[in-house]
């Protein structure tokens, strides 16, 4: 089972700090199959906190206006600070980060949705490089990757971008590396140059399409549920949970509005056959739910 290759995408809520990112750590050291990581921007702590992307989208917003600019980025800045100090990172990262913002921050220009794309994208962007240097500080061979270096082309559509077919020619590349890959969510490179994002929650699409890409025996979706649940379980106590799906199951459900992945996120795996497990970060153990392309689980 040496050539095993797991893609695992971590959401926001699975790296919202510090204790988040290590359990992070502790899942991906666990199986040497999950070379390929792909991560969102940090989420909420708590249920009064703010998300990084909405304080990114802040950001924007005090650019375009010319208001509290400084204020906005520091509130940006700390989150990831935050994570840092915790971790017992050093400030070099810390800078890295600030200094990228700063770089995004100068390219304001009158095209407001190109310029939101640019600074939402920073909140995946700069969660890929801190969880990076998180491993390499413990002496793991683990290394950001740079979507744009790496081949993920998408279209030009600002905040609602597709991926381009021969961006799956230029990610399948990735599988030479022996390195433990730490790709950024949500957000890819247009033809011309410019950073454009999928639709809100759009890391669960690149998880789909580095997994197809890279011919992944499993995309593994890592969340904060043990199971998808016939119901919800911050409404309903004690719902029943479904181990297996079918992709035209989930695909039904995701149109009558039950959200559980990205919409866009199966195409790509559908076409190649991978299944897709729902996990839990907070509790790794659980097997999750499976979706597959028949009611046949994977073994």
């Amino acid at each position: 089972m040496q050539n095993r290759r797991l893609v695992a995408k971590f959401g926001g809520t699975s790296l919202a700090d510090a204790g988040q990112f290590a359990k992070v750590k502790e899942i991906v050291l666990a199986d040497a199959a999950r070379k390929y990581v792909v991560v969102s921007a940090p989420g909420k702590r708590d249920s009064n906190d703010t998300k990084v992307t909405d304080l990114l989208i802040n950001l924007a917003v005090a650019c375009r206006d010319n208001e509290n600019k400084e204020a906005a980025l520091e509130a940006v800045v700390e989150r990831y600070a935050s994570i840092a100090k915790d971790l017992h990172l050093g400030k070099e990262i810390v800078k890295v980060i600030k200094d990228d913002l700063v770089g995004r921050m100068a390219k304001y220009s009158d095209n407001y949705g190109m310029f939101e794309d640019l600074l939402k994208a920073a909140g995946e962007d700069n969660s890929a490089k801190l969880v990076a240097c998180y491993l390499q500080s413990i002496g793991e061979n683990a290394e950001y990757i740079d979507p744009k270096e790496a081949g993920m082309i998408l279209s030009n559509e600002f905040g609602n971008a597709q991926v381009l077919p021969h961006s799956y020619e230029l990610l399948a590349k990735l599988a030479e590396r022996d390195t433990i890959m730490i790709f950024p969510g949500f957000f890819g490179y247009s033809e011309d140059g410019d950073v454009v994002t999928f639709s809100r929650g759009g890391s669960d699409v690149t998880g789909g399409i580095l997994a197809a890409a890279v011919n992944a025996d499993v995309y593994e979706n890592f969340t904060d549920v043990d199971f998808v649940y016939a119901a919800n379980p911050k409404l309903i106590e004690n719902p029943f949970p479904i181990p297996l799906f079918t992709y035209e199951e989930m695909r039904e459900l995701s149109y009558a509005g039950f959200s559980v992945l990205h919409e866009e996120a199966l195409a790509p795996v559908y076409k190649k056959g991978i299944p897709v497990n729902i996990r839990n970060t907070n509790n790794p153990d659980a097997p999750g739910t499976f979706i597959v392309p028949d009611k046949t689980a994977p073994k």
